[in-house]
């Protein structure tokens, strides 16, 4: 197991059921999200700069099985925009993003609860 960056951990509520999945050996490894914020519980949490954080450069979501659209892109930007920031971020022990990549994307831009529009 990694490290754990952010805030309180426990239970998740009405967060929607989640798996982290990862090109393994055999295939693609998954982790119940649950469980690994259960398994994390008792790691100290540490700092981690987000310019450490290399998955903000891909197409994380996306793999040669799914269609980039614009739809898709804007149901993350909902997902992003309805984080809870006290939940943290999971890291694995290589530093890649096991839970948390709509929170990072949140805190690195931060969405505004309000627009400005101009008129004609």
């Amino acid at each position: 197991m990694g490290q754990a960056v952010g805030g309180p951990r426990g239970d998740t509520g009405d967060v929607r059921k989640q798996y982290h999945f990862w090109p393994g050996s055999e295939g693609l490894d998954a982790w119940d999200v649950d469980r690994l914020i259960e398994m994390s519980a008792s790691l100290t949490e540490e700092a981690a700069p987000v310019s450490a954080i290399w998955e903000l450069d891909t197409a994380y979501w996306f793999d040669d099985s799914q269609e980039l659209t614009v739809r898709k892109v804007i149901e993350h930007a909902q997902l992003i925009a309805k984080v809870d920031l006290s939940y943290p971020i999971i890291l694995g022990p290589d530093g890649r993003v096991m839970d948390g990549i709509h929170r990072i994307a949140r805190a690195v831009n931060p969405f505004p609860r309000t627009s400005s529009r101009s008129t004609r």
